[in-house]
């Protein structure tokens, strides 16, 4: 089967596949690095990644690209209140945003260009819309995009610009209003922090530095070609950001920008707007310390397909963090065997019906709630069976394919939650805020993998001695600190809560 894929573009789910049979090129809006990334940024980049992570397991190559946008209005503006260099301040959140990428298990693109070193595209790009006379120059020495030379403006976000007044100007990188302006392609410089030499370039059309919309064509063109098969985003880029690069890319090149365009939604938080107004405002770094895994948040933000709303609640949360307890320890039972010879057909038939479902439901609009749905049933027919003793060691063996084939796009099998969080926690430290996390949390990780270990070893050899009082004191030690002893005719075995 091939994916099928909403194209925002067409308004239809439509085949998503290499134009030229061999590498499927992708561009995907990258983070503006001013600030933490919060969920709903994740959220997207989540979705971003299942995608990825589904084509190539489908057999298709991909070429990936995500652009790091490294100056912008709100950069410069920060790194100005903060008093550093826009370089120095970006380094910190652009380091952040990885390692939180890396926690949530999201796959790093094979291409990931910053703004600031790809000027001279940037430029170029513009001197082509310049002698076209669709990028005009006004008296400050800023270039403007004509909208009124591109007729097809507007037919991503499907908004009617009927009667747009030429030049008519938006000078701001982002803007909210409905209504179309000609936008900036390239800002002079300025008095102020807009002035310095790491936020302006000399350049053949000025002194000054690029606009949002420009940085995102260039790059995209350069590393893919003027014409590719996907763009992907959040849903609030479609317009103006998007919308923007169609106009300014297709203009200069007489070429269809992206054929498929793929837009995540973003989020609510317990059914509101996430702001900081609200008191809703999460950073992913804001709920490790609150004592929630990464691989916990990873699962929810992508348990609702990607064109629809996800409600991220704390009961959401908290059941999300069960299932991936539930799949762990279930694939944890199927790894350690002691299963009968042989094989049981009518769990193999399971077993394969659950493996259709789950590569039907991702081909179907990456719907990733059917394809957990699918591996969940599983998971109960085939603890049922081992609990009668009906599933056979042949069964065990197909079930784990299952799963990796699973965890090859869900990513949440592996265990690196008690590592993550114990670098979040480091990282409070280092900033100061450590008071932030939760006590118990902190108590909980100051306990090492090998001390525990020696807690547990401890133990065994307290019953060995049959000095229970000691045996029961270490395992109700443990629990308090949220570490779960089982005792099973294969041995001890230990996990964090």
């Amino acid at each position: 089967m091939a994916i099928e894929l909403f194209n925002t573009l067409s308004g239809r789910v439509e085949p998503l596949a290499p134009s030229d049979g061999a590498v499927l090129r992708m561009y995907a809006c990258g983070p503006t690095i001013y600030d933490y990334g919060h969920i709903g940024n994740f959220r997207t980049f989540i979705h971003v990644d299942v995608l990825r992570r589904f084509l190539r397991q489908s057999g298709i190559t991909v070429r990936h690209v995500m652009n790091i946008t490294d100056v912008d209005d709100k950069i410069i503006r920060n790194a100005a209140i903060a008093g550093k260099p826009i370089g120095e301040y970006t380094a910190r959140f652009e380091k952040a945003f990885f390692e939180d990428m890396a926690a949530l298990g999201v796959e790093t693109p094979e291409v990931l260009p910053r703004a600031t070193e790809n000027i001279p595209e940037m430029v170029a790009l513009i001197e082509r819309l310049g002698a076209r006379d669709i990028a005009y120059q006004v008296e400050d020495g800023s270039w403007y995009f004509r909208i009124a030379r591109f007729p097809e403006y507007g037919k991503l976000s499907k908004k009617d610009f009927d009667g747009i007044e030429d030049g008519a100007r938006v000078e701001v990188d982002e803007y909210e209003k409905d209504a179309a302006r000609d936008f900036a392609l390239w800002k002079a410089v300025k008095n102020g922090p807009d002035g310095t030499p790491e936020t302006s370039w000399d350049t053949e059309i000025g002194r000054g530095r690029p606009g949002w919309h420009i940085e995102c064509s260039a790059m995209a063109t350069k590393y893919l070609g003027d014409d590719f098969d996907l763009h992907a985003g959040g849903e609030d880029l479609m317009f103006p950001h998007h919308e923007n690069e169609i106009a300014q890319s297709e203009s200069a090149s007489g070429k269809t920008f992206a054929r498929h365009w793929m837009h995540v939604r973003f989020l609510l938080v317990e059914g509101k707007k996430m702001s900081k107004s609200e008191g809703n405002f999460y950073t992913l770094r804001d709920l490790l310390l609150k004592g929630h895994r990464a691989s916990a948040i990873r699962f929810l933000l992508m348990s609702v397909p990607y064109r629809h709303q996800l409600n991220f609640t704390f009961d959401g949360l908290l059941e999300s963090t069960n299932a991936v307890d539930r799949l762990r320890t279930f694939t944890q039972r199927m790894r350690q065997g002691g299963f009968g010879e042989g094989l049981n057909a009518e769990l193999e038939a399971v077993t394969a019906q659950a493996l259709a479902k789950y590569d039907a439901a991702l081909n179907n609009d990456l719907n990733t709630a059917e394809a957990r749905a699918a591996i969940f049933d599983l998971v109960r027919a085939a603890n049922s069976a081992a609990d009668t003793g009906s599933l056979k060691a042949e069964n065990a063996t197909q079930i784990l394919r299952v799963l990796e084939r699973f965890d090859g796009v869900f990513a949440v099998l592996e265990d690196r939650d008690a590592e993550i969080t114990r670098a979040a926690l480091e990282w409070a430290e280092g900033e100061g805020r450590i008071d932030e996390a939760d006590p118990e949390l902190v108590e909980r990780l100051s306990l090492t993998d090998a001390a525990i270990d020696a807690l547990v070893a401890e133990r065994t050899n307290a019953k060995k001695t049959r000095n229970f009082a000691r045996a029961d004191a270490i395992r109700n030690d443990l629990l308090a600190k949220g570490i779960v002893i089982e005792d099973s005719k294969d041995g001890v075995r230990w996990k964090r809560k």
